[in-house]
């Protein structure tokens, strides 16, 4: 199927919804499995988030969710980005916290749930990685570092979550390791490979890929996904230093939005290392002690 049908059609099941329903979604999720829900003052943009209750770990683990409802159609944005399904948000309420318990997070997006007068349509399109958006990320981000106590963070971002979850592990020291899934990670090879619009104003993960040489990560890509796709990862990969520690995992079957959340208790498994490791960055190892990237494709994990 073509990709510009696939993206038509991906809109056109975001439109079926209505922004109440869009913005009601989020919350019941997170308050159903016993989570806080908590809006937090990012600077330019507020940004709403959600916690698991607390435990004490050195260590938090933040899943930072997509781009959302950007567009209504291939060429009209849509008036909120908050998303039809806020796959991150699942992901995170997924994902087992072990013994001894991990503490998980999520962060939405600037403009996703909740309004500000600082949101402008720029701010979930071209502009969707600009400074001042990172800026209200990073900023969120400390506030629940404090919350939790944590020592270290692991960033795990979905889709263009995880351009963002790339470009600030590149400035903060306190990650300890970067998890992608179905990311658009090399904005430049993305949009020329598909004829897109550039993203003028948005930083590019792929150019801060030096600065991540030393950083763990792992970046899940779907065999089949059609609006990004593994060989936009592998762009991404190969400006890492040699010798950094990072790899690709390509799921057989999987798209862009199938089957993350739903087999995500069995595919965190893979990157279990990432999550629950030492709580001190490793970035004192030279990366030629380290093994360089990989490329590997696992089998498709059951459904639990």
């Amino acid at each position: 199927m073509p990709r510009s049908l696939i993206l038509i059609l991906c809109l056109s099941l975001a439109a079926c919804s209505t922004l109440a329903e869009r913005q009601a979604l989020g919350p019941r999720l997170a308050q159903t499995a016993g989570w806080r829900w908590q809006v937090l003052d990012g600077g330019t943009f507020r940004l709403a988030a959600a916690t698991a209750p607390l435990t004490a770990s050195s260590r938090l683990v933040v899943f930072l969710e997509g781009d959302g409802f950007a567009y209504v159609r291939p060429t009209q944005p849509s008036r909120n980005p908050t998303p039809s399904d806020p796959v991150a948000l699942r992901l995170a309420l997924a994902q087992p916290r072990g013994t001894p318990p991990l503490d998980v997070a999520w962060l939405g997006r600037p403009c996703q749930y909740v309004s500000s007068p600082a949101c402008r349509t720029a701010d979930w399109t071209g502009r969707r990685y600009a400074p001042e958006i990172l800026g209200s990320v990073d900023a969120a981000l400390d506030q629940l570092k404090r919350q939790s106590g944590a020592r270290t963070l692991v960033l795990v971002g979905y889709s263009g979550g995880g351009a963002i979850a790339a470009l600030l592990a590149a400035r903060r020291p306190d990650v300890a390791a970067l998890i992608t899934v179905v990311a658009d990670l090399d904005l430049d090879y993305w949009t020329r490979r598909d004829d897109l619009s550039p993203l003028v104003g948005s930083l590019d993960p792929a150019e801060a890929a030096p600065a991540l040489g030393r950083l763990p990560q792992a970046h899940f890509a779907g065999s089949d996904d059609a609006v990004v796709g593994p060989d936009v990862t592998r762009a991404y990969l190969r400006h890492l230093p040699p010798g950094a520690p990072a790899r690709l995992l390509v799921i057989p079957g999987f798209t862009h939005a199938c089957c993350w959340s739903r087999d995500w208790p069995a595919l965190q498994r893979q990157v279990a290392d990432l999550i629950r490791a030492g709580a001190v960055r490793a970035a004192a190892t030279p990366p030629a002690q380290r093994p360089g990237p990989s490329d590997t494709t696992p089998s498709a994990p059951a459904a639990d």
